[in-house]
């Protein structure tokens, strides 16, 4: 993920920041709990591609 790429993407949804999970290749929205994926070395910031976090993923468990 390009470093610059990721100082200007924000959820669509709520407009805050994302952390990158590069181990899984998503974007995480902490604020909404979606997780948006990057496909190809290229994010999907859809809202209905997004997968709603689980509890323990929310807490960084």
């Amino acid at each position: 993920m390009n470093p610059k790429l990721l100082e200007i993407l924000v959820c669509p949804v709520c407009k805050s920041p994302l952390e990158w999970k590069k181990s899984v290749q998503e974007l995480i929205c902490h604020a909404c709990r979606l997780a948006y994926p990057i496909r190809d070395d290229i994010p999907v910031m859809l809202p209905e591609e997004a997968r709603t976090l689980r509890v323990d993923e929310i807490h960084g468990q």
